[in-house]
């Protein structure tokens, strides 16, 4: 290779990252593309209990890097957690095969080895994702620290050709059904087996390709055990390792419980994901936070670039909030009130349209980096802080314009598919200028012995959107098919919803035998009468975090001290 390629191409270890988190990706993606069918299908579970399984499970995937960060930053190092953390998840992958295979035996040994099954992938995600992550930075020297942002780009799009092909393979194995509609429930089993051997061959081609591959500028094998460290693989003057007093620990554990308690005690009903779990994810997240800064070695300029990863994490949690309704509001819009007709009359299945959005990601991702690029040698590169800001703004755009789209609907109303087509291609473009730059900005800010465990903290940014985005869109107001049904029922829903009548006891529970609400939803003291109010909602959060990202740009620049 010459000089001059060296400074501008990418180091090869990138590409090692990029296929072992493909792999990954693959694993998890097509794994969470048949779990709740197979909870209800096959372990014979109610619908609300599967959900509840699988929101629990998503909610615990993005804690335990936090754990995983820790035990790499203090003891195993970054290399032998994803290793271990690749191995755990492919065993369990092999236990819901496991699982899937001996229900019709046995139900509750396969409910139990599902448990299992599930616990494992919890756990070697937590080993495996911050890790991987932050790796990506170490493969630079610190002149070329400026091209993490395109570095980070390439790597997203490997996560999402793996979640592509996940959700296209998995499915089409496990997810059959005969010509007559009727699924075989015994098929989901080679959906899971086929998430476990990616995940094998991921862990297999990094075990190989890693020491010749992912390392240092100067030629050093990257994320040993951390004991190995050298004081050249940290910046001038940095420390090698946190110094937490007792005290400071002692005051974390108080500090858990209290928010535990109250995030506990705020939330009503008996649901154990909105009443346990999410308040394990909000109080370590921010316990961990303050932890980290507790940190006696920390320097002025370390604690000020951290402030800045705590403020822009906040500001993430809602664009997930908005993006994150592609799983939930919006696939039901697609279903109950869009006309999904597509080429030569091809009527789209309702869980498809979501899929553009990684279509779209692994075709800009490659035109994304290189715009950065090409404004970096102009000089001309915006600083990562405003590059985010611009994807809220992208996103309360995308948001603005299907409001418009669907304010003169009515009850009736169809949403032509090309509007959701082109709503996923702006959150594409807003997702490309956050989610990778997010990422990147993380690895350029972290002081070394905090890289992963900053991570960890990160991807609970992404956890808290999750948990706001299922709140949001638990308000979305009666499609057109809640009218349809209610008047086959022989119930004029529109005045009820109006409250111009009052429903008899007998109509109150045709309704809610049907699963028909006999009223508007509330959220923050104002009424959602229809869909353009509830997309309205998202056009308001994102838009004010978005102004206020933009108008703190300038404190961030000088809190990054030097790094864009």
């Amino acid at each position: 290779m010459t000089a001059t390629q060296s400074k501008t191409a990418h180091p090869k270890g990138l590409w090692v990252l990029f296929g072992t988190e493909m792999w990954e990706r693959f694993n998890f993606y097509g794994m969470r593309t048949l779990l709740v069918l197979f909870l209800v299908n096959s372990l014979v579970m109610k619908e609300e209990d599967a959900s509840l399984i699988y929101g629990g499970f998503l909610g615990l995937c993005y804690l335990t890097p936090m754990l995983g960060g820790f035990i790499a930053d203090r003891f195993l190092g970054n290399r032998n957690c994803i290793m271990l953390g690749g191995l755990i998840m492919a065993v369990g992958q092999l236990l819901l095969f496991t699982s899937a295979s001996v229900f019709g035996e046995n139900l509750p040994l396969a409910t139990t080895i599902m448990y299992g099954g599930l616990g494992a992938i919890i756990f070697g995600n937590g080993f495996f994702k911050p890790n991987i992550s932050s790796m990506v930075g170490s493969l630079y020297p610190k002149q070329e620290k400026n091209k993490l942002d395109t570095a980070f780009t390439i790597f997203y799009m490997g996560i999402n050709i793996g979640a592509f092909l996940g959700q296209s393979i998995c499915p089409l194995l496990g997810d059959v059904k005969d010509s007559a509609g009727i699924r075989d429930i015994h098929a989901f089993k080679w959906g899971f087996l086929a998430a476990s051997i990616a995940m094998l061959l991921g862990t297999i081609l990094f075990y190989f390709l890693k020491n010749k591959y992912v390392v240092s500028p100067e030629g050093k094998p990257l994320g040993g055990l951390p004991s190995k460290n050298e004081s050249s693989d940290y910046e001038e003057g940095e420390a090698q390792k946190a110094v937490f007093t007792p005290t400071a620990l002692a005051v974390a554990l108080a500090c858990f419980a209290g928010l535990f308690l109250l995030f506990h005690f705020s939330v009503d009903g008996d649901n154990v994901v909105k009443t346990i779990i999410y308040p394990i994810i909000y109080a370590s997240g921010i316990t961990l936070a303050g932890l980290i800064l507790s940190d006696s070695s920390l320097t002025k300029i370390e604690r000020d670039r951290i402030l800045v990863i705590y403020i822009v994490s906040f500001f993430i949690i809602f664009f997930w909030a908005a993006f994150e309704q592609a799983g939930s509001s919006l696939t039901f819009i697609a279903d109950n009130q869009t006309d999904r007709t597509f080429m030569l009359g091809w009527q789209m299945p309702a869980s498809m349209v979501q899929i553009f959005n990684g279509l779209f990601v692994v075709i800009l991702a490659v035109p994304f980096s290189m715009l950065w690029d090409r404004l970096r040698a102009k000089e001309k590169e915006p600083i990562s802080p405003f590059k985010l800001a611009l994807g809220l703004f992208l996103i309360t755009v995308s948001f603005f314009m299907i409001a418009n789209q669907v304010k003169g609907l009515g009850t009736s109303g169809l949403l032509a598919v090309k509007w959701l087509i082109l709503l996923y291609f702006l959150n594409t473009c807003a997702e490309l200028c956050l989610s990778p730059i997010g990422l990147s900005l993380v690895g350029k800010l972290s002081p070394k012995r905090f890289a992963s465990l900053l991570y960890g903290v990160f991807f609970l940014s992404n956890a808290s959107g999750y948990a706001l985005g299922g709140t949001l869109g638990s308000i979305l107001p009666a499609t057109g098919d809640k009218f349809d049904k209610a008047k086959a029922l022989g119930i004029d829903l529109q005045p009820i919803l109006d409250k111009k009548i009052t429903p008899t006891a007998e109509q109150l529970k045709l309704l809610a035998d049907n699963q028909i609400s006999d009223h508007n939803p509330i959220f923050a003291g104002f009424e959602i009468h229809n869909l353009f109010e509830f997309f309205m909602v998202f056009v308001v959060l994102t838009g004010i975090a978005s102004v206020i990202l933009f108008a703190l740009t300038p404190f961030l620049k000088k809190m990054m001290h030097g790094i864009r």
